[in-house]
Order: structure tokens, then C-alpha cells, then sequence
């Protein structure tokens, strides 16, 4: 008797864990590292574009690099997304040149403009998945 208590306590609880903690997890807003992750890795997986720095062409995976060091280098100095795109991916810190993203159709954009859309569109996209929010559709630009 004590066994199948325990056995159908344990099926219980394994139960809710599958059942609550995605449910939980789905409505957790994002936090402000997560927005950076999520823009640094928008960049990286970009389809055929170029990242521009300082007249050099970069592939996606070496702008990631390139802006998680200066992300880490920031530190504690970078607390919102948007200081992020500000600070550290709008604009070279050594000759203050900004940073460009030519899309795989040649269009070309700087990486602020396309940072601070894709900002909206997570932004927009995390609202969403809110318990009772209400789609509102959001354009990539390229």
C-alpha cells in the first residue's frame, strides 16, 4: 500500500514537471541577455550575409565571434539590449566607423538599423508568447 502511494505520488509529480515547467518556461519574458544572445545569434545565422567592419567582410559566425568578445569585454558597463547595438554592434570602438550587414540579395544596411528591427521583432515575438497576447506581425529587413 505504501508503495503503490509512493508510486502514484512519484507518477504525479513526474507528470506536473512534464506539464508545468514548459508552461512556465513559455511565459517567462525574456531577459536582457537573453535579447543580446538572441541578436548576436540573429547576426550569425543571417543567410548569405556579410558582416562590415572597418572595410573587411566577415561571415556570419566571425561577427558573432566578434560581438560576443566585445560583449564580454563591455561587461557590467552593458545592461539593456539596447546599450548593446549602441555600445558594442553599431560601430567600430577603434576608428568609430559603423558596422554594415549586406544581406544576400545586396542590399546594404548598418548592422544598428538591422539590430534595433531585429530588437522589435524578438521583442514582439517574446510579447506574443505572453498568456493572452494578440499577434503583431513584424518585417526583417533585407
Amino acid at each position: 500500500m505504501k508503495r503503490l502511494r509512493r508510486l502514484r505520488w512519484m507518477l504525479l509529480s513526474g507528470f506536473l514537471s512534464c506539464c508545468l515547467i514548459p508552461v512556465l518556461a513559455f511565459a517567462a519574458p525574456l531577459t536582457e541577455q537573453q535579447k543580446i544572445d538572441a541578436l548576436i545569434h540573429s547576426v550569425e545565422v543571417l543567410p548569405g550575409a556579410q558582416f562590415i567592419r572597418n572595410g573587411s567582410t566577415y561571415d556570419g559566425k566571425a561577427a558573432a565571434d566578434h560581438l560576443r568578445m566585445k560583449r564580454r569585454y563591455a561587461g557590467s558597463r552593458i545592461t539593456t539590449a539596447e546599450e548593446f547595438i549602441d555600445r558594442c554592434a553599431s560601430q567600430s570602438s577603434f576608428s568609430g566607423r559603423p558596422y554594415l550587414i549586406r544581406f544576400a540579395n545586396g542590399k546594404t544596411v548598418d548592422s544598428g538599423d538591422y539590430f534595433r528591427a531585429e530588437l522589435r521583432r524578438i521583442e514582439a515575438r517574446s510579447a506574443n508568447a505572453q498568456p493572452g497576447a494578440t499577434h503583431v506581425p513584424v518585417s526583417r529587413n533585407g
